[in-house]
């Protein structure tokens, strides 16, 4: 059977290797003298290339090296969509974190070495929190399907606690009194998905988990296990 899927046109090939060269070029330059302290000119010039041809490959200086959280976005909803419909959304979500949490597993000095990187440059940081704002424009209308029509009624009454909710769950015994009640009662209010702020706030405030638990293990020198430390955070916020 013939692969009919479309592949990359030559130029396609070139274009993103001229973007793959400028990248590696600017993530040395940031490494070595700080983002705030490179400039447009210094990276184009390294890269044989104009200022005005720079921009036609990138929008602005923190976009070289963080393009491709733009395809995470994608990546990330087809991990969420690809969860049990009968999952917890908050579940789902922790889940969904597996592919960033993972990556550089071999070596992670890598994950370490960008994460100080977008730390060290405020510039960076809002930049890297735009990319993230992407991410939950994508996932906030799957989890709020989750919360309403027929997949709703499937859900369970309340999260997993205990031995049965199982290690993946990333879920502990003994939930607070009022965070065991299961879904929010926005589905009982009937508020539109457009109105209801549920499926934001869990989308939100996964994410904000995600952000300690990065900011943590960077600190720590990628000591703790960065599952351990997600888990722990998503453990303590529940919906």
């Amino acid at each position: 059977m013939k692969d009919t899927a479309a592949k990359p046109s030559l130029r396609e090939r070139t274009r993103q290797a001229m973007r793959d060269e400028v990248s590696a070029i600017a993530t040395r330059l940031f490494a070595e003298q700080g983002c705030d302290n490179t400039t447009v000119e210094q990276i184009a010039a390294e890269a044989g290339l104009s200022r005005t041809t720079f921009f036609r490959y990138f929008g602005t200086k923190e976009d070289v090296v963080l393009t491709w959280l733009e395809d995470l976005g994608p990546m990330l909803a087809a991990a969420f969509a690809a969860r049990p419909a009968t999952e917890h959304p908050w579940v789902s979500l922790r889940h969904t974190f597996d592919p960033i949490i993972t990556m550089n597993a071999e070596t992670p000095e890598r994950s370490l070495a960008f994460l100080r990187m977008i730390e060290g440059s405020p510039t960076m940081k809002a930049r890297h929190r735009e990319k993230q704002r992407c991410w939950e424009e994508l996932l906030v209308p799957l989890v709020a399907t989750r919360l309403s029509g027929a997949a709703a009624a499937d859900l369970p009454t309340a999260l997993p606690t205990g031995p049965s909710a199982g290690p993946s769950d990333g879920l502990p015994a003994g939930l607070p009194e009022g965070l065991s009640t299961g879904l929010p009662a926005s589905l009982s209010a009937g508020l539109s998905a457009d109105r209801d702020p549920a499926p934001r706030a869990l989308v939100a405030s996964a994410l904000a988990c995600l952000n300690a638990a990065m900011q943590v293990w960077e600190s720590c020198d990628g000591a703790v296990s960065r599952n351990a430390l997600l888990d722990r955070a998503m453990n303590v916020l529940h919906p």
